[in-house]
Parts: C-alpha cells; sequence; structure tokens
C-alpha cells in the first residue's frame, strides 16, 4: 500500500510550536547559563538579546551589500504555469562563487521599479527568472495575486506548520518545519528547517532554505515575485526544495471551502491539538505528488 512509505518517521503530534522555545532553553539552560557568562553576560535573557542584536545586524549588513548582487546569464523564459509555482534552477557550467545567504530585501533591491512598471507581465517573468538563473542553488518563481493573498492570509494565521519529505529509496520521510515573517510591507519570507534541527536548538537553529515573495507589481500587474536560497550542505538539494515549496502553496494557498482535511491540520496544529498525527499530514502530502 502506498502508505508504507511513509512508515518511518517522527511522532510529532504533541508538539506546540509556541511552547518550543522555552522547553529548548529549559533543557539547556545550563549550557546556555555558562556561554553567557563566557560571554561576560550576567543571564541567558541577556545572551538571547544580544545574539538577537548580531542577527538583526549581519541581515542589515547583507542586505546593503553590493556584493550580493549576482551576474545574469542568458536564460529563456519558463512555461507560464498560472494556477502554481513554476519554479526554475539552472546549473552554472562552473561551480565557481557560491552564493551568498543574505537577509530579506525589498524587490527594489533586485529590480528597477520605474522601468519593470512598464513592461507587461510576461516580459516582467522572463526578466525575473533571468535575473535569477545564474546561481545553481537559487529558487525563482511568480505568483497570480489570487494565490499569493490566499497564503498571507493562511500565513497570518498560522505562521507556523510542518510539512513533509519523502526520500527516494527510503521508506520514510523527513519532518521539516516551516516559519513564516513579515519583515516589510510588500515582503513575506518563509524558512525551512530540519525538525529535528529546530527541535534541538530552537531559535538558533540554521535554516536550510529561505524564499520570500514581493508583493509591490501586485496591484499592477496582477503578479507577486518569489526567489529563494538553497544552503549548501544542509541536508536538501534545490529539488527538494522546490518540493517543500510546492506542499507550503498546497497548504497555505487552499482557496476557501476547499480540501477540509489540510485546513484543519492547519488550525491543529497551530493550536497545539493533541489530537494532530503525523499520518494525516503525509496522507495529504501524498496527493500533492
Amino acid at each position: 500500500h502506498s502508505q508504507r512509505r511513509w512508515a518511518q518517521v517522527e511522532d510529532v503530534r504533541f508538539l506546540v510550536t509556541h511552547q518550543q522555545t522555552e522547553r529548548i532553553a529549559e533543557k539547556y539552560r545550563e549550557k546556555l547559563q555558562q556561554k553567557a557568562r563566557e560571554e561576560g553576560l550576567q543571564s541567558v535573557e541577556e545572551l538571547r538579546t544580544v545574539y538577537n542584536a548580531r542577527i538583526q545586524e549581519q541581515q542589515s549588513r547583507a542586505a546593503t551589500s553590493p556584493s550580493n548582487k549576482q551576474p545574469t546569464v542568458p536564460f529563456p523564459p519558463a512555461p507560464s504555469t498560472p494556477a502554481s509555482i513554476a519554479f526554475t534552477a539552472q546549473p552554472l557550467t562552473s561551480p565557481t562563487n557560491p552564493p551568498a545567504t543574505p537577509g530579506p530585501k525589498t524587490l527594489s533591491s533586485y529590480l528597477d521599479l520605474g522601468k519593470t512598471l512598464a513592461l507587461p507581465p510576461r516580459e516582467i517573468e522572463h526578466v525575473w527568472r533571468l535575473r535569477h538563473a545564474s546561481s545553481p542553488t537559487s529558487l525563482c518563481a511568480t505568483l497570480p495575486s489570487a494565490t499569493y493573498t490566499r497564503i498571507l492570509q493562511t500565513a497570518r494565521r498560522h505562521p507556523q506548520f510542518i510539512l513533509p519529505l519523502p526520500r527516494r529509496g527510503s521508506a520514510g520521510a523527513e519532518i521539516h518545519f516551516l516559519q513564516f515573517s513579515f519583515p516589510f510591507p510588500y515582503t513575506v519570507t518563509v524558512v525551512f528547517t530540519h525538525l529535528a534541527e529546530y527541535k534541538l536548538r530552537g531559535e538558533f537553529s540554521q535554516p536550510h532554505t529561505a524564499i520570500t515573495m514581493h508583493s509591490e507589481l501586485m496591484q499592477g500587474k496582477g503578479l507577486v515575485l518569489m526567489q529563494g536560497q538553497v544552503v549548501e550542505g544542509r541536508g536538501v538539494n534545490v529539488e527538494e526544495a522546490r518540493w517543500l515549496v510546492l506542499c507550503m502553496q498546497k497548504f497555505y494557498g487552499l482557496e476557501e471551502g476547499s480540501d477540509v482535511s489540510r485546513r484543519r491540520l492547519l488550525e491543529m496544529f497551530s493550536k497545539g491539538d493533541r489530537a494532530f498525527r503525523v499520518e494525516d499530514l503525509l496522507e495529504e502530502a501524498e496527493k500533492i505528488v
């Protein structure tokens, strides 16, 4: 039976995400206190504040650094698929210049908005894909405004969730944790992390994939531009990251009244409902294949 290939997976039905960080902090409090003393700080809370400030400072530097701009190479436009995310990830002929992992940026960091607004939507899609074609670990997509609106509305109600990633040649699946954030008025980011990593390190965990959706052109052109980056060496390749983003879209981009089962899973997870079952999540994910 097709369900068997999902058999080997960790049961996280009792995971309540909004309590996760505190549980981790309590479990590793002694180590965190030792780290705080090494840093010359008085408490774990002060250590957390300092590290958050450092992360924000690094993201700010990355967002303004001219070295983050990527060269472009000739790249043909991908076929249009308005009902779903159409990804493009092209390998380079040489594995040089590995991509950086900057913090969130606004669309103006990538495109001249004045000139872009003068172009038809189809040409904007082509320019956007061309802009990100040079990185072998890049994800690039366009979204219809209606799809993005549904994703945004759902994300504000359910900013955290888990998704399965089937492994080829294996009877099981890995579980990954996703988290939405809203850094700018027209910018939404989603980071994906191995659930095991997140359970161990909490807010100090390292995401393997980050995507950003830009909605500055939604009103005038009816589309939203998406770009993302897969971090090499963290256990997920571009194809697998593409699957996770597609799976995210299928759960978060539901039309009103459709697929009650997926919507119910989102609601149960957000509430920390103990009736949430990973088996039900896997069953829904299998329907996406």
